[in-house]
């Protein structure tokens, strides 16, 4: 399907939907703040020297932070993290909307991806405990070279549903995806707030709406 978007970005068209996971279908805003807060304890790490990480891999944040360590103590730290959030999905949830999207788009014929910074196996994780039905494409930070705010997980997401990015509609809640998905060509970048204050998500959205559910997909999508 290759309609036009009416309304917001009424000159351009879309045949694809290209939606982050977390803080934009799954809540796991407590899980990741216990996990990382407790790594944060055992590594000897400032939470605050995390503060604008979140949309990014996991392996960059590490790197920032622990700039000044050796890559074997960032490779341990890194296997850590990945541990201590595989056990933790305590109050992960999808968020309002996104199960209905999901079978909306079925509905329509319009191929989507889910293309998160989490590892392949946390995000299977996370999407089972949100009941979230899988959908057939799913991009993660296993499956690149480099992730977000760089362009190829939404090139490859791209790539996967066979749509051209810039026929591509990129669902963010994070500056650092708005910026991976500007930077991969996609047509259109929308934001829903959670994470991120709206003032700083239109800075790279087209438009920024209250969550997934507020957003009306068969209008945009078909015009009707």
């Amino acid at each position: 399907m290759n309609a036009p978007l009416a309304g917001l970005l009424p000159d351009r068209a879309f045949g694809g939907v290209l939606f982050d996971m977390d803080g934009t279908l799954i809540d796991s805003t407590g899980a990741v703040l216990r996990s990382w807060l407790r790594w944060c304890d055992e590594f000897g790490i400032e939470p605050a020297a995390l503060a604008g990480s979140h949309g990014r891999t996991s392996i960059n944040t590490i790197r920032d932070v622990m700039a000044a360590r050796s890559e074997a103590e960032q490779a341990a730290a890194h296997a850590r993290i990945r541990e201590i959030e595989l056990a933790d999905t305590d109050g992960v949830v999808a968020l309002d909307g996104a199960r209905e999207t999901f079978e909306l788009l079925d509905e329509l014929g319009v191929p989507h991806a889910i293309v998160t910074s989490c590892e392949r196996e946390l995000a299977g994780v996370r999407i089972a405990a949100a009941g979230l039905p899988t959908p057939t494409f799913v991009v993660t930070a296993s499956d690149v070279s480099h992730g977000k705010p760089g362009p190829e997980p939404y090139v490859l997401g791209a790539s996967l549903v066979g749509v051209p990015p810039s026929e591509c509609l990129v669902i963010e809640d994070a500056t650092a995806g708005l910026v991976s998905g500007r930077a991969a060509g996609a047509g259109g970048l929308l934001a829903v707030l959670g994470t991120t204050p709206a003032d700083v998500l239109a800075r790279d959205a087209d438009a920024v709406f209250e969550s997934i559910a507020s957003i009306h997909w068969r209008t945009l999508l078909t015009g009707r």
